[in-house]
């Protein structure tokens, strides 16, 4: 059975609430012996507005905020060229220094074989973790003046700070007022919650947001980080995912929190840092539906869950079976990790192709 969205017209079909960071990349190096680095946009929630804007061709739209400088003004520029709408961003006046807002920093490097991937943030009192509930006016975005079909936050803008969990509670309740569907990426980052009660914080939070939802996405440790809920017979590593397991999280998840029309999560299992078993499972009307692991062959990992994020969301709102919804999401999830950056950089022909299990024969 198709996913009930809006069909009243909307200025957008999917706004996204979070943090939008440089990310500064040392290609084959690493961070603390490169000379040079290229420069992406990423985010957690913002990866997704764009991988729906860019692959699927959707109109999305982005509420976040930036310092007014020129590092601000060069992720504008980035946010541009990946289609977004940057109407919503919230720009703050810059002291000179930083000394009061910045923007944020994410050195990443994409590891090889045995070294891992390694990501370092420097993201502390940035204008987005500074964003205060009554600042952004959610009834004109999401009331009859505009709309949108579909919101998406997580939980790493709800870790940036007290207040910034307090806005996200608040666009979620306006969201679900206007009939928007809403989707949660738990997306639990220890290093945003170390300072501030760890996971039992982080679980206070999420537990929290996560009530008044109605898609759930995680991987194989946000679940158990982020709400206490976790899967039997899994080992600290995640080398192994037993799926009987994960289904019966699932099924714990969807009985702890009624709300939830869908819940998924991907299935990663990293061999190496260039190889990957990659998969998901979700619970929708009762029942599971899964897209068994496969080796993938991987470029860039960072970015892949939102992508899967993305691809399933485009499925939902495009009215297509959750079953076809969740296999687009594994495809783009996995093309998107053949590229350098947080962002997709793939066509939807190229999704396409991967779900009815195409050949990599060159195209020409």
């Amino acid at each position: 059975m198709p996913f009930a969205v809006k069909s009243d017209p909307c200025r957008w079909d999917c706004i996204s609430l979070g943090e939008i960071m440089l990310r500064l990349d040392p290609g084959e190096g690493r961070i603390h012996t490169t000379r040079q680095f290229t420069v992406w946009e990423g985010g957690g929630e913002y990866n997704v507005a764009r991988g729906l804007r860019r692959c699927f061709g959707l109109k999305t739209a982005v509420v976040t905020a930036f310092a007014d400088n020129p590092v601000g003004r060069l992720l504008e520029d980035l946010i541009l060229q990946g289609g977004a709408d940057t109407s919503l961003v919230r720009w703050a006046k810059y002291d000179g220094i930083g000394r009061s807002v910045r923007n944020g920093l994410n050195f990443t490097e994409r590891g090889f074989g045995v070294r891992a991937a390694v990501g370092c943030s420097d993201r502390g009192n940035t204008a987005a973790s500074q964003m205060k509930p009554g600042e952004v006016d959610w009834d004109s975005i999401f009331g009859s003046k505009n709309g949108s079909r579909w919101f998406h936050t997580g939980g790493i803008f709800a870790g940036l700070s007290e207040s910034t969990a307090q806005v996200a509670a608040e666009a979620i309740q306006v969201a679900k007022q206007n009939g928007t569907i809403v989707s949660y990426d738990l997306n639990y980052r220890e290093s945003l919650w170390n300072a501030i009660g760890g996971k039992a914080k982080a679980r206070e939070v999420n537990q929290l947001l996560v009530r008044n939802t109605d898609v759930l996405i995680g991987n194989e440790e946000d679940f158990s980080a982020a709400l206490g809920i976790e899967p039997e017979g899994v080992t600290a590593s995640f080398d192994e995912l037993p799926v009987a397991s994960y289904e019966n999280m699932l099924r714990q998840v969807a009985a702890s929190y009624p709300n939830l029309k869908l819940v998924a999560t991907t299935l990663r299992t990293a061999r190496t840092a260039t190889q990957n078993d990659w998969g998901a499972i979700a619970l929708y009307e009762g029942a599971v539906l899964a897209v068994p692991q496969r080796s993938v062959e991987v470029l860039d990992r960072v970015g892949g869950g939102d992508s899967f994020a993305s691809g399933l969301i485009y499925g939902l709102l495009t009215g297509k079976p959750a079953q076809w919804a969740l296999e687009c999401g594994v495809a783009h999830g996995a093309l998107a990790m053949t590229t350098p950056g947080d962002t997709s950089m793939v066509s939807f022909a190229e999704v396409e192709r991967v779900m009815k299990g195409a050949t990599v024969r060159i195209s020409r």
